[in-house]
């Protein structure tokens, strides 16, 4: 199965510069939520690498730090938050997912995780009515990531001793309501609004961490990264530094891809087509930022890229 070589990205492997590539991909993600997440909660269509968040957590924030996703699912956030010292808080709109993440942070909360951990049910487009006015100026970082779409490619489910089609299962989103059912233009207006209330609550130089990547609908490349930079923008935050999240595996310099089976299959039947399409192999972190108050800015020294010693800690692959 033919993938992306992404040299650009070899290189940078190469150099050992891993402020900019993050190597979240070294572990399968099923590997990644062993012992953490409860069996059920898997079958949550757009989950996030548990290492992106670690990965984040440990670069942008302190221990006692509060860490917000607005668009919590599953808990991902929440969940790696705590066992890393953090106060996790999730908002999650559907609530058959807010029982799940609930499942996951009481299980954290069993195994000793140091943070602590909730989770709330409600539309995150009007945040900051959904916790305590207390919140406004204390969280320290927000990690979320867009839908793509309504469906994803989801677990698969080969054919039994009667031979039949290959089906995909968990791949949608229950509420038709979600965001994730939403045209381009809504999803940009209520991502926008999303981020808007998240600037109310982070501290002065909180940062915003969104994971995203293009998509085809219909044939057509929809740019969801671009779309999560003009939110972020709209909504008076900065962007301060484009990264990129493996979701492959690196071994001696050889890419490992993690594609799904419907992935696979999509880009075998575009290239009999003749359209030359490639597995992406990375999520796109756009990390932004709450402008510093001035009196910030003179009293804070020349900032070293984020991403050194936390960085190649939070990058292992491996449980936090």
């Amino acid at each position: 199965m033919p993938h992306r070589d992404e040299p650009d990205l070899a290189a940078l492997l190469a150099e050992g510069y891993l402020g900019a590539v993050w190597l979240t991909g070294q572990a399968p993600s099923r590997d990644l939520r062993r012992g953490r997440y409860t069996r059920d909660s898997m079958t949550h269509p757009g989950k996030m690498l548990p290492t992106i968040p670690r990965y984040a957590i440990r670069t942008y924030t302190q221990p006692g730090d509060v860490v917000l996703d607005p668009m919590a699912g599953i808990g991902t956030t929440v969940i790696e938050a705590m066992y890393l010292g953090r106060h996790g808080i999730g908002v999650e709109y559907e609530p058959g997912w807010v029982a799940h993440a609930t499942d996951n942070i009481r299980r954290a909360e069993q195994a000793g995780a140091p943070g602590r951990g909730e989770i709330c049910h409600g539309d995150s487009t009007t945040l900051p009515s959904l916790l305590p006015s207390s919140m406004r100026g204390q969280v320290s970082l927000v990690i979320t990531s867009p839908p793509y779409g309504s469906s994803t490619h989801g677990h698969v489910r080969t054919p039994g001793p009667r031979r039949g089609k290959v089906r995909k299962i968990h791949h949608k989103y229950g509420d038709a309501d979600n965001l994730a059912y939403r045209d381009q233009g809504e999803l940009a207006d209520g991502f926008t609004a999303i981020l808007t209330g998240c600037r109310q609550l982070l501290r002065s130089g909180g940062h915003v961490v969104v994971t995203a990547r293009p998509y085809r609908r219909h044939g057509e490349l929809i740019d969801i990264p671009g779309m999560v930079t003009a939110a972020g923008v709209n909504a008076g935050l900065e962007l301060v530094e484009e990264c990129v999240a493996l979701i492959c595996g690196v071994r001696d310099g050889v890419i490992i891809p993690r594609a799904s089976f419907f992935q696979q299959k999509n880009i075998r039947d575009a290239i009999a087509t003749g359209d030359p399409q490639w597995l992406l192999q990375h999520e796109d972190v756009l990390i932004l930022r709450t402008p510093l108050a001035d009196s910030e800015l003179q009293a804070r020294p020349s900032a070293a890229r984020p991403g050194g010693s936390a960085g190649r800690d939070g990058a292992s692959g491996g449980a936090a």
